[in-house]
């Protein structure tokens, strides 16, 4: 009896086991299969946000490029930002349009901060070549709903369903505006309306907007200075022609 009992259970192991292994082989090859779709979609997703936060994006060249702050690496910019007592490493891409003539319109910035209510909050952020924000997109939120959730229109202007006046971030210039929630105490007080009842995540989506207009603001001055002639340096090749005698011949003084 002892035997048939220690037989039946060796048997029920194997059949658990291979049970188990059955159904991490079909998960695993779920989750190749809808792996591609997965990200074809997050992508799609993105994308749209790009244009909905530039609003000339139809009519320009929209070109990406990655921005990795705080990161040692090749080709990359790097900057420490201290948020809430930590020092946080930020990978960010940035989309930066022209029109057709190749003139700068915007830029739109993917950014994030991990202190959300619920964690995490992404968001598409767009500006316009000076510096104004020109729209946001949330890309991931796990914000509690009817409360921080609210976050995808709360800052945005009352034609596009947001709260408008000192909620609203559309049309406002970090370098100008102080983008923190008008509730804030010492320092910490800005120019931005909370949500009511969720102050960490518009504390949270205040710190990402900033963060993404650093990352706007990076390589503007370099771009700046390339534009300029530096100091002493020739304009429109006056100085040179000078030099090598190609100038206006100058009437010999009259003799007696």
């Amino acid at each position: 009896m002892a035997k048939k009992a220690a037989s039946n259970l060796v048997n029920m192991l194997l059949a658990l086991t291979l049970i188990a292994f059955v159904a991490s082989l079909a998960l695993a090859l779920m989750n190749n299969a809808t792996k591609e779709t997965i990200e074809i979609n997050k992508q799609k997703k993105v994308d749209e946000a790009v244009q909905k936060v530039l609003p000339h994006y139809r009519d320009m060249e929209a070109k990406a490029d990655t921005i990795i702050v705080a990161k040692t690496d090749i080709d990359t910019v790097q900057f420490k930002r201290e948020v809430k007592g930590k020092e946080v490493e930020y990978i960010l891409t940035r989309y930066t349009a022209y029109d057709e003539a190749g003139t700068l319109v915007g830029k739109a910035i993917e950014s994030f901060d991990n202190n959300g209510f619920g964690g995490k909050l992404r968001a598409m952020v767009g500006f316009d070549a000076e510096g104004n924000i020109t729209g946001y997109a949330i890309l991931e939120s796990n914000e509690t709903p009817g409360l921080g959730a609210k976050a995808d229109k709360w800052f945005q202007t009352k034609e596009n369903g947001g709260k408008g006046g000192g909620a609203q971030v559309i049309g406002l210039n970090p370098s100008v505006n102080k983008i923190m929630v008008s509730n804030g105490k010492g320092d910490e007080k800005g120019d931005v309306d909370a949500i009511t009842g969720s102050t960490i995540t518009s504390k949270a989506f205040c710190r990402l907007v900033s963060i993404a207009y650093e990352a706007f603001c990076y390589g503007n001055d370099a771009e700046a200075e390339a534009e300029e002639p530096a100091e002493g340096e020739n304009v429109e090749g006056t100085d040179e022609a000078q030099a090598d005698g190609d100038t206006e011949a100058q009437p010999a003084e009259a003799t007696k």
